[in-house]
């Protein structure tokens, strides 16, 4: 048995924090820290603490399940495989190619988010693709395309957060979904830089702030814009930036002020003169940042609310500049990678796009078929989802529990339910995997060996510290058999660096290359951050979006080693990466939510998390430390919203909206507005958020409204 420790990282957030893992004499696993890995540290959440647990056979599967009059059984992989591959045939002769439907996960490595992207468009030949990153960041990274030419979570590493003059934090809670990274801010604070923090709710995160905004849900473009008019009044534009690293400003400059700080106070609720001490702190100082998560993408208006705010940075001269920019606070542990590598509707490899014929070209050479075959975009995750039983006839999912995750959750999960054909790999048999005709349990992160991307755009190694119980194989087992049985004998390797060697050579030349990148670097260096093209082409490579700072650590600065390329830490520094190298403003206005309050929905609803529980749940749940904190789901509103329901803290609460019908304990507090309430999404049951929320999607990003929707509240008798 091995007995020394494996550094490796966390299998949750986008921090993938470093760890060290050692298997026990007992059959455990322990974890310590690795304070060699910059992100954290060595600081670790609970959530990362408790991961071991997730290995026991105790919580997760250990064979394959097959549906029999009904009933899940015990299967063999053979049995189970040919169950697949004789569904998705089925579908295919009877229906055509594009009935079968493909969805993955923002927690697959970039391997198999590659292996399965390439799965779908070469074995099953479909469009019908999509992955629940899409309900992560979409709109993020549809701005920050638009504005810049390119997505990428942050455009800078973490550490120089702590180093800037002000970050302004939009819908970010850091304080309980990414613990480890609040000190950046706190050590901002002792720095000299001040924190302004954007949330509907006092939450541990605005507690640490300088100043807190508490806008309306849903209203965060009008904020922006607000502030954006402020800057114009009151000069504090950086014209010569303007001039020499922009286009579009005549027009944005137009629209934002269309939005005076009295009609924005109305819009939002946000004071006049807190809006006027934003302006003032955040252009103050020689550079400063804007941050943004969930709370304003996961809007109708996402993408324009994300365009906004990088307007705001770029009328004051505040990005692509050292310490200074635009970034987006990355959710899910392989957000970024993996719609970077194939399993988003619209892309390739290399973050390249599937109506690009040179891109098709490229990857299709790469892959050995025809270009002309591949499949053109299919639908975005919510609308795959609302295809499937009419549409979609068989759907094969990896790594995700949309039964729990996805908007108007009761709608989505009948969707599975009408299907011929369903199948699941999975690591525990979560709420979707019960509903399916076959379920493989998979290998997870200590069991295996791959490569994922953080918030930073840093690739890192994670290693394999434990064998895997007898019976269970990897996702990329899965995807080699299933190809194999449906008639593509070679391209779908098992050995994960055998895949990531494709992959680099896939995504070489594309916005997100990672051609330079080895195992071997990533375990040497502590990650990579991409782009970092192959050797060969360093010589050609018009890198001029990368720089470093005068006093960046060794490893971080422009000196590439041994002549290989060094990675691009910052991006933007000396142009953008667009065809003129210049960032384009994009002139946005105000629109209402989807879904206002009225006569019979008088509140608003939002979502989002706790620190002990993790995305859909499916994981944490059963994991007893975890639940001990967060036990449950519940209805956080203020004292006021109680008062007039007649519901005290404790008691059964129901949100209702057009969609459905929760339940949950009521938890009275004055951290947050009185018309609105909040409930974490965590929990399938009575307490399922997604039964309420808003499938209205984002018309760039197709990112679902699930930040607000109109809902009423009701006693409950339990009586």
């Amino acid at each position: 048995m091995q007995t020394s420790a494996t550094p490796t990282h966390c299998p949750y957030c986008a921090l993938q924090c470093g760890m060290n893992l050692t298997p026990a004499s007992d059959g455990g696993v322990t974890v310590t820290e690795r304070a060699d890995f910059p992100v954290n540290r060595g600081a670790l959440c609970g959530k990362g603490r408790t991961a071991p647990a997730l290995l026991s056979s105790r919580v997760r599967l250990t064979s394959p399940l097959v549906r029999r009059a009904g009933v899940l059984e015990p299967a063999t992989w053979d049995e189970a495989l040919d169950r697949i591959a004789e569904g998705l045939s089925r579908t295919r002769t009877e229906h055509g190619p594009d009935a079968c439907g493909v969805f993955g996960g923002g927690g697959l490595t970039n391997e198999k988010a590659y292996a399965l992207g390439k799965f779908a468009r070469v074995v099953l030949g479909t469009s019908q693709i999509d992955y629940n990153g899409r309900f992560c960041m979409s709109s993020a990274a549809a701005g920050g395309i638009k504005a810049f030419g390119l997505d990428r979570g942050l455009p800078f590493p973490l550490e120089d957060i702590p180093r800037t003059g002000c970050v302004i934090l939009v819908g970010s809670n850091l304080a309980e979904t990414m613990p480890p990274a609040l000190r950046y801010l706190t050590e901002l604070k002792e720095n000299g830089g001040t924190l302004i923090v954007i949330d509907p709710r006092r939450t541990r995160t605005a507690e640490q702030a300088d100043l807190h905004l508490a806008p309306r849900p849903g209203t965060d473009l009008a904020l922006a814009l607000g502030l954006l008019h402020l800057v114009v009044a009151e000069g504090r534009t950086d014209e010569e930036y303007i001039r020499e690293r922009t286009s579009g400003w005549e027009e944005a400059r137009a629209a934002a002020m269309a939005h005076w700080p009295e009609y924005v106070e109305r819009i939002t609720g946000v004071s006049v003169p807190q809006l006027r001490e934003t302006v003032r702190m955040f252009c103050e100082p020689s550079s400063a940042m804007v941050l943004t998560a969930r709370g304003p993408e996961q809007q109708s208006k996402g993408t324009d609310t994300v365009g906004a705010w990088i307007n705001l940075c770029l009328a004051t001269g505040r990005a692509g500049r050292p310490l200074s920019g635009y970034g987006c606070l990355t959710g899910q542990g392989n957000g970024q990678g993996g719609r970077e590598h194939g399993q988003k509707a619209d892309q390739l490899p290399g973050y390249r796009k599937l109506t690009d014929p040179a891109a098709r070209r490229h990857v299709a050479e790469v892959w050995g078929v025809d270009p002309d075959s591949l499949p053109g975009p299919g639908r975005s995750a919510y609308e795959l989802l609302d295809a499937m039983g009419t549409d979609i006839r068989s759907l094969l999912l990896m790594g995700s529990n949309p039964v729990v995750s996805a908007p108007r959750a009761a709608h989505i999960e009948g969707r599975l339910r009408s299907l011929d054909f369903l199948a699941v790999a999975d690591v525990v048999l979560s709420e979707t995997a019960a509903l399916a005709d076959v379920v493989l349990p998979v290998t997870q992160w200590a069991e295996e060996t791959g490569t994922t991307t953080n918030l930073e755009g840093r690739v890192l190694l994670r290693r394999r510290a434990v064998t895997p119980p007898d019976g269970i194989r990897s996702d990329l087992d899965v995807l080699h058999e299933l190809a194999d049985r449906l008639g593509v004998e070679k391209g779908f390797p098992t050995d994960p660096e055998e895949v990531f060697e494709e992959l680099r050579r896939a995504s070489a030349g594309g916005p997100a290359d990672y051609s330079g990148i080895t195992y071997r670097r990533l375990a040497e260096e502590n990650g990579v951050f991409w782009p970092c093209p192959a050797q060969e082409a360093v010589q050609d490579c018009e890198d001029a979006a990368f720089d470093a700072l005068p006093d960046d650590p060794p490893g971080e600065g422009a000196e590439a080693v041994g002549g290989a390329h060094p990675g691009t830490p910052r991006l933007f520094l000396d142009r953008f990466a667009t065809e003129d190298g210049r960032a384009r403003f994009v002139a946005v206005s105000h629109r209402a939510v989807a879904e206002e309050p009225d006569a019979e929905y008088p509140v608003l609803l939002t979502t989002g998390r706790v620190v002990a529980q993790y995305q859909s749940g499916a994981q944490t749940r059963r994991v007893d430390e975890l639940n001990a904190a967060a036990p449950g789901p519940f209805v956080e509103m203020h004292p006021r919203l109680a008062e007039r329901l007649g519901a005290a803290d404790g008691d059964p609460v129901a949100v209702v909206s057009r969609r459905g019908r929760a339940v949950a304990p009521a938890r009275v507090t004055t951290s947050i507005r009185p018309d609105t309430v909040f409930m974490p999404f965590h929990w399938a049951g009575e307490g399922r958020a997604n039964t309420l929320t808003n499938p209205a999607l984002d018309p760039t990003s197709r990112m679902p409204e699930f930040k607000a929707c109109a809902v009423r509240l009701e006693t409950v008798d339990r009586g």
